[in-house]
C-alpha cells in the first residue's frame, strides 16, 4: 500500500482529554477557591486514612507515638496544602515544623512526601532563588531522621530526598516556562490583531481621502462646467438660439463624462467581485484637450505652452491633471468675466515636470482651501506623494490673477 500522506484526524480519546483539560482550567480559573477545597480534602483525607488504618506503622521508626501527636501531625502536613497556591513560602514553612516533629519522634508519616507539592508552587510562582532555602527546610527532617534513628546511610536518604526535589522543581520550572511562552504568544497575538485592526482603520481613512478628493475633481470641476455652459446658455437663448443649443449640448456632454467617471469610482469601492467594474483608466495628459475643450466652452479662454516632451509615469500623470483640473475649475467659480487662463508646462528628464497654471481674474479673491479639506489641500497631499510642492496665490504686482504652479522633481532610482 502506498504510504498515506493526508493529516490524520486527533484522535476521539485525545481530543476528549484535551477538551476536558480545557474544561477543568476554566473551573479553575473561575472558581480557584473551590478547587483548592477539592484538592485540600483529598490529601487530608489520605492523611487521615494512613493514621486510622495504621498504615504509618509500616515505615515508622517509632511505633510508640501518641494518637494525638500522629492526629496532629498529619492534619498540620496536609491542612496547609489549602494556601499553597497565593502563599506558598509560608505553607512551607509551616510544613516543615510538623516535618521536623514528624522525623524526630519516629512517626515517619507519608503526609511529609506533600512538601514536594509546595516546592512545585514555589518554582511555578515565586522566583527561583527561593528553591535554596525550600531545598534545606525539607532537607533538614531527613537529616534530623537519620541522626536519631539511625537508618539507612546518609547518601541514601539525601540522594533520595535531592533527586525528589529536583523533580518537583524541574516540573514546577517547565510548567512556568510553558506558561509564560504561551502568554507571550497570547499577548503577541492580541498585539498583532489591533496593529491589524489599526492598519486596516488606516488604510479605510486613506482610501477616503482618496475617495473624497476623486469625487471633488470630478464633481467640482464638471459642476462649474455646466454651471457656466448654462449661464452662457441662458443669456444667448433670447439673441442666439443656436449657440444656446450648443450650449445645451456641451452640458449634455459635461454630465454624461460626470456620470462615467462616477460609475467607475463607485464600481471600485463595490465589494462584490462578481460585478465587474468599468476599468476605465484615470485621466492622464492625454486626456488635457478634452478637458480643456470643456473648459473653453465654459468661456474661459485657455491658452498652452509646452517646453520639453511627457515622459510621465501614469501616477505622476494623474497629479498634473488634478493640479490642472483644481486651478481652472477656481478659475471658473471666482475669476469673473472676461478672465483669461495661461497653462505653461515644462517636461525634464527623469520625471520631472513643471506646470503653471495663471488667469487674469480678480486677484482679490481669495482660492481658500475648503473646510472640509478637499481642493488645494488635496492636490497638495498628492504632489507630497511624488516629493513635490504646490504653490497657489495672487500674481505679484502689478500683474492681476491668480497663479498655481506644480513642480515634481525627479524620480528616485528604486
Amino acid at each position: 500500500m502506498n504510504p498515506v500522506t493526508e493529516d490524520r484526524a486527533p484522535e476521539p480519546l485525545t481530543e476528549y482529554a484535551h477538551r476536558l483539560t480545557r474544561r477543568v482550567r476554566a473551573f479553575d480559573r473561575r472558581h480557584p477557591l473551590l478547587w483548592d477545597l477539592h484538592i485540600t480534602g483529598f490529601w487530608v483525607t489520605a492523611a487521615l486514612i494512613d493514621y486510622a488504618g495504621g498504615g504509618w506503622r509500616h515505615n515508622a521508626h517509632n511505633l510508640d507515638v501518641p494518637g494525638w501527636l500522629l492526629l496532629t501531625l498529619s492534619l498540620g502536613l496536609s491542612i496547609p496544602l489549602l494556601w499553597r497556591r497565593t502563599h506558598p513560602r509560608a505553607v512551607l514553612a509551616a510544613m516543615a515544623l510538623f516535618a521536623l516533629a514528624n522525623a524526630w519522634t519516629g512517626a515517619a508519616l507519608q503526609a511529609a512526601l506533600l512538601q514536594l507539592a509546595v516546592v512545585y508552587h514555589i518554582a511555578l510562582r515565586r522566583a527561583l532563588r527561593n528553591l535554596w532555602w525550600a531545598t534545606a527546610l525539607v532537607i533538614a527532617p531527613v537529616l534530623v531522621s537519620v541522626a536519631r534513628h539511625g537508618e539507612g546511610t546518609w547518601d541514601q536518604q539525601l540522594g533520595s530526598q535531592l533527586m525528589s526535589i529536583t523533580v518537583a522543581a524541574l516540573i514546577g520550572i517547565t510548567v512556568r516556562t510553558r506558561r509564560n511562552h504561551t502568554e507571550a504568544l497570547e499577548d503577541r497575538a492580541r498585539r498583532l490583531e489591533t496593529e491589524r485592526d489599526q492598519q486596516a482603520q488606516l488604510a479605510t481613512a486613506a482610501e477616503r481621502a482618496r475617495i473624497a478628493r476623486e469625487m471633488h475633481d470630478i464633481i467640482g470641476h464638471n459642476l462649474s462646467v455646466i454651471t457656466g455652459l448654462a449661464d452662457g446658455g441662458r443669456y444667448a437663448a433670447a439673441k442666439s438660439p443656436e449657440r444656446a443649443a450648443q450650449a445645451l449640448d456641451a452640458i449634455a456632454t459635461t454630465s454624461r463624462q460626470a456620470l462615467t467617471e462616477l460609475r467607475r469610482l463607485l464600481d471600485v469601492m463595490r465589494e462584490d467581485e462578481q460585478n465587474q467594474a468599468d476599468l476605465t483608466p484615470q485621466p492622464g495628459l492625454t486626456d488635457l484637450d478634452q478637458l480643456l475643450d470643456g473648459v473653453r466652452s465654459a468661456g474661459l479662454p485657455v491658452h498652452t505652452t509646452t517646453h520639453g516632451s511627457p515622459t510621465l509615469p501614469p501616477g505622476r500623470q494623474l497629479t498634473v491633471y488634478r493640479v490642472i483640473q483644481e486651478a481652472l475649475t477656481n478659475t471658473l467659480k471666482h475669476a469673473g468675466p472676461g478672465a483669461t487662463a495661461q497653462i505653461e508646462l515644462s517636461y525634464e528628464d527623469k520625471g520631472a515636470v513643471t506646470a503653471t497654471i495663471t488667469d487674469t481674474g480678480n486677484a482679490g479673491r481669495a482660492d481658500a482651501p475648503a473646510p472640509d479639506g478637499r481642493g488645494l489641500p488635496g492636490m497638495r497631499e498628492r504632489t507630497a506623494l511624488y516629493g513635490g510642492t504646490l504653490e497657489a496665490g495672487p500674481r505679484p504686482h502689478p500683474e492681476q490673477g491668480w497663479r498655481v504652479r506644480l513642480h515634481l522633481p525627479e524620480e528616485n532610482p528604486q
